[in-house]
């Protein structure tokens, strides 16, 4: 979607009103923090320490507006760059130095990231998702059957794999599925956007908010998977129903599918059976209790050694600026965080009850749609520490935070992945149409979600 087409859109523009109001709060703090200054330096004594925490919440809002707006205004300065700018002036302005800057970075978390997104690249380009669609063409009869198929599909997926990646994946399947059988693709690229991110609740390794939280909060794999599994399960459900009502005439007439011969599938089989085995090998790990990061990075490296296809495929694939706005925004807030939030101011806004799961749950799913979820996850990070039931504050956060993302068109990034892929192949799909559905789905799910870990 490019910036005419969010343009057009009043629900957009609210949304980039709402950010920058909120950014406009942050820098009336940074002001605050300035004035804070002047008596230091009116009484000759120490100010730096005031100008050390101007800069860092001068820093932090400037990061996060530009975060909110997707590029700096004016310029070609994109997330990942806006994220490496702000870290890179943390260290250069003396708010932290290089070697506590070093240390912000949880290297878990990236280590996590990179090694899922090689097993995703693998199966991708081994022919495996190409395959799983055929088998949803042969056995889907009607278009609630299609539907209910591609629900389930992309949410089992996402639960256990990237969800961006499985965007990425399954939307062009699902564009050319639809043309094939002469359906309206509308319908089931929303069902593709919006499953991916309910599905990605259910574990850590499901979107990369939920390997930030995994990597902080240390809870098990197995421990996250059990509190958060029935939250994806209701929420594909809803998915499904919504989808179901909103278009009635495509999925509750008396209508069978055509017959079509499965696409050819193109598939490397030796490399499908290695990828697919490596992936259920590391998912039993991870349930296990073994080291995700370890595992995934170790999983990953053992797919490049292949003759079928040249690394070179596989490191195309993978999102290079995501892992460098992960690396920047650990850097800001750790500078914030060390600056700014002390105990005391912690505490202060920990008055606004956080440990009750409906407003934590409230405060997670309006903060990832202003700045999104992965900045909001760690924006939230020091008023966890100190919570009653920090693990439970942590999966809260994580429902939260990832269901949000159905809110709206520009949501989440697997939303965007949706769009952009089905425009490119001629298909619309208009801020209107997805917030209709996204927007019940949302405040169900998250209503659901709260409850269930109050």
């Amino acid at each position: 979607m490019n910036d005419r087409e969010r343009a057009r859109s009043p629900f957009a523009a609210a949304l980039l009103a709402v950010a920058l109001v909120f950014a406009g709060a942050l820098a009336a703090a940074a002001g605050v923090t300035l004035l804070a200054a002047v008596p230091s330096l009116l009484s000759g004594g120490d100010a730096s320490s005031g100008w050390t925490r101007a800069a860092a919440v001068i820093i932090f809002a400037g990061t996060y507006f530009v975060i909110a707006l997707g590029e700096a205004p004016g310029l070609r300065l994109d997330r990942a760059g806006a994220a490496l700018l702000g870290a890179s002036l943390m260290v250069g302005l003396g708010v932290l130095p290089l070697d506590a800057a070093y240390r912000a970075i949880d290297f878990d978390t990236i280590t996590l990231l990179l090694g899922m997104m090689i097993v995703v690249a693998n199966l991708r380009l081994s022919g495996f998702f190409r395959l799983a669609g055929n088998v949803v063409v042969t056995q889907a009869k009607s278009p609630l059957a299609l539907l209910a198929a591609i629900v389930l599909v992309t949410g089992a997926f996402s639960a256990f794999l990237v969800n961006d990646a499985i965007c990425l994946v399954m939307t062009p399947l699902t564009i050319e599925l639809t043309k094939r059988l002469k359906r309206d693709p509308l319908p089931y690229l929303l069902a593709v956007a919006m499953a991916s991110n309910v599905g990605s609740v259910a574990t850590i390794t499901g979107n990369p908010q939920n390997m930030i939280i995994g990597g902080l909060s240390h809870i098990p794999y197995g421990a996250f998977a059990a509190a958060l599994w029935p939250v994806a399960a209701f929420g594909l459900v809803v998915t499904f129903a919504l989808l179901a009502l909103f278009y009635p005439r495509e999925f509750l007439a008396r209508e069978r599918l055509p017959v079509v011969a499965p696409a050819p599938a193109r598939a490397r089989g030796f490399l499908v059976v290695k990828s697919v085995l490596v992936t259920l090998a590391m998912m039993g790990l991870f349930f296990a209790g073994q080291n995700v990061a370890k595992v995934a990075i170790v999983g990953g490296a053992l797919l490049l050694v292949t003759r079928h296809v040249k690394a070179e495929k596989v490191y195309r694939e993978i999102d290079w600026p995501l892992l460098l706005m992960f690396v920047g925004l650990f850097i800001v807030v750790e500078g914030l965080e060390t600056t700014v939030l002390t105990p005391e101011a912690v505490a202060s806004i920990g008055r606004f009850d956080l440990s009750n799961s409906g407003v934590l749950a409230l405060l997670s799913a309006i903060l990832s749609n202003l700045v999104s979820n992965v900045p909001a996850v760690l924006a939230l990070k020091p008023f966890v520490a100190g919570a009653a039931d920090p693990q439970r504050a942590w999966l809260v956060i994580a429902m939260a935070s990832t269901l949000a993302g159905n809110l709206t068109l520009i949501g989440s990034v697997a939303n965007l992945i949706v769009a952009e892929r089905a425009r490119a192949a001629g298909v619309s799909i208009s801020f209107w149409a997805y917030f209709k559905v996204g927007a019940p789905l949302t405040l169900i799910t998250i209503a659901f979600g709260a409850w269930r870990l109050s």
